[in-house]
């Protein structure tokens, strides 16, 4: 038991240096990843990322509320693992 305990610990602080968590505060410019569920006939082609779109309101754990550059918000929140910042 203790030498998996130690193995577990070794391999979640090489994932954790590797880490880089993203911080975004309202106003920022973001793109949004493009569901791999939606099929495109485009294939390979198709666009990976959507957007821009402008952070409402940042909540806690990552989770932003977005809206689009004409100012309508998108019906749901999102987690912050599928934004990207955006530099115009």
């Amino acid at each position: 038991m203790s030498h998996g305990r130690l193995y577990q610990s070794r391999v979640k602080n090489a994932f954790d240096k590797k880490v880089c968590p993203h911080k975004f505060s309202e106003g920022d410019l973001v793109l949004k990843k493009v569901s791999q569920a939606q099929k495109d006939h485009r294939g390979k082609w198709a666009l990976n990322c959507e957007g821009p779109f402008v952070v409402k309101k940042v909540f806690s754990r990552g989770v932003l509320l977005l809206a689009s550059m004409e100012d309508e918000e998108l019906p749901s929140p999102v987690n912050s693992d599928i934004i990207k910042q955006y530099y115009a």
